[in-house]
């Protein structure tokens, strides 16, 4: 078998300049699950059909081996089958569009199971919809044969007809031969590859529709509302697996997940939680409401708490983060550390057991284990003309209010008093204090009043 995808659409109803296979469901863009989808399958080849003038498809297509295929006028699906024939050698072809990224491997496998045993010379994969669409109804004689497809425009006069053409088929080789048959259609000036159907039904040749797939699958994107139905169906299908897999989602319906998400077992999900990327939750973890966390590794019994943002960072067991704090990328955060409230941490390695609890800044530094950062802690890492790194070695207790101006090296086991702004290393077990006398002025306050 040979898989033909068809994907030189030029996707108008998206209103977007970008083209509309390039839009993203979540962290991969449409094509992508399609053509990962059709890899799946082991066939001889992959075909892909596009339009030339679209360089942003060809070098996205950079990623994959395939074979591409131009269709250098936009004339329609039948009309993009017969560029693609002379380049067709398999004895069966199944035909998939660009646009349907949700169509589950498994169902595709049945589907040729199905044609096979029931020797059929061409396939379609249907569905019963439940919501308004475009797609083409499937007409049958009164022995339930099918006779041919109709476009969405043609049904008025077969309103009880609910089995839907889902637009992915299986044809043998030789049949498409019949494409140089379909006529143009007289509207939209283009060649409908489903009028091939009411071609080979009338020359006798055997066609089934099977409906064995749910309309979730094969809902094609052509517009706004139809990528964020599709991104919805998708959501909903990650989270069942997970709670299957003994997850909890308080909210389901209000989590976002990337397909490459990994959940532990008994990790809690509170509402509005995005994971994105190549992100790993370990087990036991709860991550409270509007985290965002994006490929990064967070390993068990964590807590991430409200409001909090992780990028590309490695969070340890048992550490605490947030609310409000931002684990910017680069970041390794140790074992039972507590980073708190509107604390950002980047490009930084924090060592075990150590505390943050609230408003610092941490940047470019290496924190050793069981240190204690105080309040409105800075590392002062840039110097107007590159980043430098400030060291804190283990056991350093941090006083509230304090400047480490980097490059700079805090000893084991020193304390920084607070209000200090620390420009010199500081030797282990050494007590380092910068600040200016406290000087009061007497009656200051009293005399500004009376002069103004």
């Amino acid at each position: 078998m040979e898989v033909l995808v068809l994907a030189a659409g030029l996707g108008t109803r998206m209103r977007s300049s970008k083209p509309k296979i390039l839009h993203k469901l979540f962290d991969k863009t449409i094509i992508d699950y399609v053509i990962e989808t059709a890899n799946s399958l082991n066939p001889e080849k992959v075909f892909i059909v596009v339009n030339p003038d679209v360089p942003e498809v060809l070098e996205h297509l950079k990623n994959y081996e395939l074979d591409i295929i131009f269709q250098e006028e936009p004339k329609g699906t039948a009309h993009a089958v017969s560029v693609a024939i002379p380049y067709l050698k398999s004895e069966n072809i199944l035909i998939i569009n660009g646009d349907t990224p949700l169509i589950r491997e498994d169902t595709i496998f049945k589907f040729i199971d199905i044609f096979e045993r029931e020797k059929i010379d061409l396939g379609i994969l249907s569905f019963y919809p439940e919501r308004e669409h475009s797609y083409g109804r499937i007409l049958r004689d009164t022995e339930g044969r099918i006779i041919k497809i109709l476009e969405a425009t043609e049904i008025k006069e077969y309103q009880n007809l609910r089995e839907s053409n889902s637009g992915v088929y299986l044809i043998k080789r030789y049949l498409l031969d019949f494409v140089q048959e379909i006529k143009e259609n007289p509207r939209k000036k283009e060649f409908y590859f489903t009028d091939i159907v009411e071609i080979l039904s009338q020359r006798g040749y055997k066609i089934q529709a099977y409906p064995i797939a749910t309309e979730e699958e094969l809902i094609g994107i052509n517009n706004r509302n139809e990528l964020s139905i599709a991104m919805a169906y998708l959501r909903d299908r990650f989270v069942k697996s997970f709670m299957e897999k003994g997850v909890t989602f308080y909210d389901p319906k209000s989590v976002w997940l990337s397909p490459l998400v990994k959940i532990g077992q008994d990790t809690i999900i509170y509402p509005g939680v995005w994971l994105e990327g190549n992100t790993t939750i370990g087990s036991n973890c709860v991550i409270y409401s509007s985290v965002r966390i994006k490929n990064s590794i967070v390993e068990d019994n964590v807590e991430i708490k409200d409001c909090t943002v992780v990028e590309n960072s490695y969070i340890k067991s048992g550490s605490k983060i947030g609310p409000f704090a931002h684990i910017r990328p680069e970041t390794v955060i140790g074992k039972n550390c507590r980073i708190g409230n509107f604390v950002e941490v980047k490009k930084s390695t924090i060592g075990d057991g150590t505390k943050a609890a609230h408003l610092s800044y941490i940047g470019d530094a290496e924190v050793g284990s069981n240190v204690n950062v105080g309040a409105g802690t800075i590392t002062c890492n840039y110097d107007g003309k590159k980043k430098n790194k400030t060291v804190i070695e283990d056991d350093v207790f941090v006083g509230s209010d304090t400047q480490l101006i980097a490059p700079v090296k805090i000893g084991k086991g020193a304390y920084i008093g607070a209000g200090s702004t620390i420009t010199k290393d500081v030797p282990s077990d050494a007590l380092a204090i910068s600040r200016t006398p406290q000087k009061n002025i007497e009656g200051w306050a009293k005399r500004r009043r009376q002069k103004s």
